[in-house]
């Protein structure tokens, strides 16, 4: 080999180990706390706790801490036992006031449920359950099928979009018995919803076919489609809207019907002819069909 080439491939090599060492130095001089900064002992998660846990001793530990400290934490192990989680918490993570229950509420579905809110159970299949793509947190819509009140039957049944935005708690699986009473898996999705919207959804289970729409949860924005019907998927057109109570109804004013007016016929006069016999004079009339008269 050259040995020119020799040392300026031993130069590059000097020189990158040195630029190395100094990034490495940088790099460990900020990730590492400054000397003599205040540590404190905080309660951090001892392994990865999923929503609906229910902390004991063992699922905490304690960690030295640099730096402000996490709104809502603590250095007492007493204040997180026999709490609920609301939202995961992972390992070595802070644990905190708003990733947990209220004092007193114990684990489970029950625990993760905000204050003045309602879980609303609602049984599904897996294509209703967006094929098992419906998770904890995720947000979707609600549509209801079904012959409105009062319908035509002619028009088939109607879809619409009855709730949107809504939180899903929890899905998992519930196992019922069928009629030859051997159980069968039935997929359960619980809502996150208010008290009216529980009424709603509770009668629209029972008395109409529910199908979950996964959205992004990102996207907050309600929509108002008017809703589609069996009819106007073939082409047919939509039904005249109705007309509210209060509203003035214009009528169209009818023409009257045309009454044919009858003509008495006028009788055709007489041909008149003078006869003149010398002294003689005479008239005989004729009729215009050619009978005398």
């Amino acid at each position: 080999m050259n040995r020119r080439v020799l040392v300026i491939l031993s130069c590059a090599l000097v020189l990158s180990a040195c630029a190395s060492y100094l990034v490495y130095r940088a790099v460990g001089t900020r990730a590492a706390p400054p000397k003599g900064a205040p540590t404190v002992q905080l309660v951090v998660a001892a392994r990865d706790l999923v929503a609906g846990a229910l902390i004991h001793d063992d699922d905490l530990k304690m960690a030295a801490w640099v730096g402000p400290l996490p709104a809502g934490s603590t250095s007492k192990r007493d204040d997180y036992l026999n709490r609920g989680v609301v939202s995961p918490i992972y390992d070595g993570e802070p644990v905190t006031e708003k990733r947990l229950s209220p004092k007193g509420s114990s684990g489970g579905l029950a625990g993760m449920i905000p204050p003045g809110m309602r879980a609303c159970a609602v049984r599904v299949n897996e294509v209703v359950g967006v094929a098992g793509f419906v998770i904890p947190g995720m947000r979707v819509d609600v549509l209801i099928t079904g012959l409105p009140p009062g319908g035509n039957a002619l028009d088939g049944p109607k879809v619409r979009t009855l709730l949107q935005d809504i939180q899903v708690l929890s899905a998992g699986t519930n196992f019922q018995k069928d009629q030859a009473g051997k159980p069968e898996q039935v997929q359960v999705v619980n809502l996150l919803v208010t008290p009216d919207q529980a009424e709603i959804l509770s009668l629209a289970s029972n008395e109409t076919h529910i199908q979950l729409v996964l959205r992004n949860p990102m996207d907050t924005e309600i929509s108002k489609p008017p809703g589609t019907m069996v009819s106007s998927l073939f082409g047919g057109a939509r039904p005249p809207a109705p007309v509210p109570s209060d509203h003035p109804v214009r009528v169209k004013p009818v023409a009257p019907p045309v009454v044919p007016i009858l003509v008495a016929p006028v009788a055709p006069s007489p041909y008149t002819v003078e006869v003149l016999n010398g002294a003689v004079h005479t008239e005989v009339k004729f009729s215009r069909s050619g009978g005398k008269q």
